[in-house]
């Protein structure tokens, strides 16, 4: 059994197998196709493998990154075929993502010192946000977790009740108040609730629209302040949600986001239904913030903590 087995367990790691196949068999594809009927590793084949990669949505910076350093060890190393291409391909993937944070073995435990540990959650309408909190909270309480959510996006009367209807389905309790309200009241509110029930985790919503940044960002730093006054080194992670099926529009958000925030980790969803994961890769090298979870489903085991040397070695196998 491999670490990732014992860190996800096998049907997490079926899960991903399956949520990526759009992905690794387009993304394979084009590689294959870079590489057919040729026997060395020259400027041509690199020019090809730098297309198809830029053509898997990795973004250009990080593509001419990993081509740079791909043609840096054929000359150090003096490879002179392509068999060893995938391999070398593979380690550059992997070099270039940003190492998550330190996991656990139950994969949803938290410090033991910071509890309970507040998570706020940022990113715009539609990309899956709710759900993303509905199925953290469920996979933090299967941890053994006790877990509570604050909707504090007041300014969407649907968003309160779509995250309203999770903590029924999960079980876990939701703080809220009226349509408008305070969100930072709300964020206060969750925080001291957690506080007094001796809860392990705070999740924490916040409202998603970018067409006033200035306002989004006092919003957001309010929502801190608020939290500060009980827990004083909370929040302790600023996740970001992203569509992983927008490809480019994806980093569109997330370059407004870390402008207006300070993002630590990211979650991005919707993998499964699209052959655009590559541009994981091109998020996490060109903001240097790491992934830590991605959406390859449905159902609540389809959000799955992300391991950068299983995501690039899953999009390098068909055989599932």
């Amino acid at each position: 059994m491999g670490f990732f087995d014992k860190l996800f367990g096998k049907k997490d790691k079926e899960n991903l197998d399956q949520g990526l196949q759009k992905t690794k068999e387009g993304f394979l594809s084009k590689i294959t196709k870079a590489i057919a009927g040729k026997s060395t590793i020259d400027d041509e084949l690199l020019d090809d493998l730098e297309e198809a990669l830029i053509g898997s949505d990795v973004g250009v910076t990080t593509t001419l990154q990993i081509i740079e350093q791909i043609e840096k060890k054929v000359k150090d190393n003096k490879y002179l075929n392509t068999s060893e291409l995938n391999n070398l391909l593979q380690q550059e993937i992997a070099s270039i993502l940003v190492d998550a944070p330190d996991q656990t073995l139950s994969g949803f435990a938290i410090p033991a010192e910071k509890k309970p540990y507040v998570i706020l959650v940022v990113g715009v309408n539609g990309v899956g946000k709710t759900t993303t909190i509905g199925k953290l909270a469920a996979r933090f309480k299967a941890a053994g977790n006790q877990v509570i959510l604050g909707a504090a996006d007041t300014f969407r009367a649907a968003a309160v009740d779509q995250l309203t209807i999770w903590s029924e389905r999960v079980g876990v309790p939701i703080v809220k108040q009226a349509m408008g309200s305070d969100p930072s009241a709300v964020a206060f509110d969750t925080v001291a609730s957690a506080v007094a029930k001796n809860a392990d985790v705070v999740i924490i919503d916040t409202a998603g629209r970018l067409h006033n940044k200035a306002h989004l960002m006092d919003e957001l730093n309010k929502i801190k302040r608020v939290i500060q006054k009980i827990i004083p080194d909370g929040p302790h992670e600023v996740l970001l949600v992203l569509d992983g099926s927008t490809g480019q529009n994806a980093i569109e958000q997330a370059k407004q986001f870390t402008a207006t925030t300070e993002v630590s980790a990211l979650a991005i969803t919707k993998l499964d239904g699209t052959a655009k994961g590559g541009v994981v890769l091109a998020i996490s090298h060109q903001f240097k913030i790491p992934v830590k979870y991605i959406g390859v489903g449905e159902k609540v085991e389809d959000l799955l903590i992300f391991d950068k040397h299983e995501f690039v070695k899953t999009l390098f196998n068909l055989s599932n």
